[in-house]
């Protein structure tokens, strides 16, 4: 296992969700499809969007709580950067950051990069259980966060206490049900110790 090859949100209204991640330009960077699995409060993971500047925040944030989020939090400076985070109307909870504290031009509208955070009950247990299913640590912060190298993957895998990433997100650590996420790998199907489902890559016919 290498790198995550896509991800899917699984959400209620397959019509409404595709008109919202079109309206901010992501609809080519999660697929969706129709779930009405149970699921309360926090799903125990967050997708990060980091970009180039200030503006480039304030142009996404805006561009999603016009489609229909709500704010969770506003777009500010912080001691590591600007950034804000809010909700799609499916649920999901998007962060969106940059470690630029001031803006060198226009917002250019480019996403740098995609990251997958899921809350764990344990880092340890979790880092454990994918260094086992092939995947190399890139940075390493004890107990507290870890991020994998996904090589030439389109989505960064990282991992963080439930408690902590419900804290930096803005919400509530309680959560039942489910996730409403699929991760798509090179590793065939499995779950994850905190219940992450993982399906197989779709494998292409050789000519």
């Amino acid at each position: 296992m290498t790198s995550i090859e896509a991800l899917t949100l699984e959400v209620a209204d397959t019509t409404a969700a595709h008109h919202f991640y079109t309206a901010l330009g992501l609809d080519k960077r999660v697929g969706l499809r129709a779930s009405d699995a149970p699921t309360t409060g926090f799903r125990g993971f967050s997708l990060s969007l980091t970009v180039a500047q200030p503006a480039d925040v304030h142009g996404l944030v805006d561009a999603a709580l016009a489609a229909g989020a709500t704010a969770l939090k506003p777009a500010t400076k912080s001691f590591w950067g600007y950034g804000g985070v809010f909700q799609a109307p499916d649920g999901t909870i998007w962060k969106i950051a940059t470690s630029a504290k001031k803006d060198t031009g226009p917002a250019t509208g480019e996403i740098e990069q995609m990251v997958l955070l899921l809350g764990t009950a344990s880092v340890t247990a979790s880092k454990r259980f994918y260094v086992e299913r092939g995947l190399t640590v890139a940075k390493s912060f004890g107990s507290k966060y870890v991020e994998f190298d996904t090589q030439g993957s389109p989505i960064k895998l990282a991992l963080y206490g439930r408690r902590a990433l419900a804290k930096d997100v803005g919400v509530p650590i309680d959560g039942t049900g489910s996730h409403r996420i699929a991760l798509v790998g090179d590793a065939g199907a499995f779950t994850d110790p905190d219940g992450f489902g993982w399906e197989a890559a779709a494998v292409t016919p050789a000519p």
